[in-house]
């Protein structure tokens, strides 16, 4: 198993916190926040990991390096200024994720839901994990109807999923989001998925970052 952590974007929402670190790198109970993803891929037992890069890409290069440190092995799909977003950056580092199924994770979440747990069935083109919806996005993403995943918006899209490479494979490079992708998958009852009702949190300003700095600092 192989697995791609999306690591390019820039991070407009975090602002000022970005304009001198990649938002992966921001830092969260002692360590960057791309460093619990490794962690966590590891303790699955998903060893090779590629990350995309745009933004000060070389900053995250440098910390993480060839990944032996943390067990794993990682390599680097590098993206144009502006990145391509989750689809197309997915969709270009294809030819890295090999032929099997692979993971896709956020860089920028904090979640405890069990890696190992997530599975794609024969004939499914992508298993995603959903959540309840959060308050910056209330309306949510899509829905969950018997495991299968449906294009109706009541759960939010925790970032974390297991895509075939064929999901993307007959689709050009470019610039573009996987929620379309996923879209089309579901209106051919493609896409399975779960519900996740632990932990999680999508870091994605600097408020959501310190609330969950103080929630981890009140657990300990």
């Amino acid at each position: 198993m192989r697995a791609m952590i999306l690591a390019a974007g820039r991070g407009e929402r975090m602002r000022p916190l970005t304009d001198e670190l990649p938002k992966p790198l921001l830092e969260v109970a002692g360590r960057a926040l791309i460093e619990h993803q490794i962690e966590r891929l590891s303790a699955a037992g998903v060893t090779d990991i590629v990350i995309n890069l745009s933004w000060m890409g070389g900053k995250i290069r440098a910390l993480l390096g060839d990944g032996s440190r943390y067990g794993v092995t990682i390599k680097y799909s590098d993206e144009p200024d502006g990145a391509l977003e989750s689809g197309g950056g997915i969709r270009e580092a294809l030819p890295m994720l090999g032929d099997g199924p692979f993971m896709v994770i956020n860089a920028d979440l904090w979640c405890d839901f069990d890696l190992r747990t997530l599975v794609l069935a024969k004939g499914d083109l992508a298993s995603l994990v959903l959540v309840d919806n959060p308050a910056h996005n209330p309306d949510g993403d899509f829905d969950l109807e018997d495991g299968r995943v449906r294009d109706r918006k009541r759960l939010t899209f925790a970032g974390i999923g297991m895509y075939r490479p064929s999901l993307l494979a007959s689709l050009p490079r470019g610039r573009y989001g996987i929620a379309s992708v996923l879209r089309q998958a579901m209106r051919a009852d493609r896409v399975s998925g779960v519900h996740h009702t632990g932990v999680w949190q999508d870091v994605g300003t600097p408020e959501r970052l310190a609330a969950l700095r103080e929630r981890l600092a009140g657990s300990n």
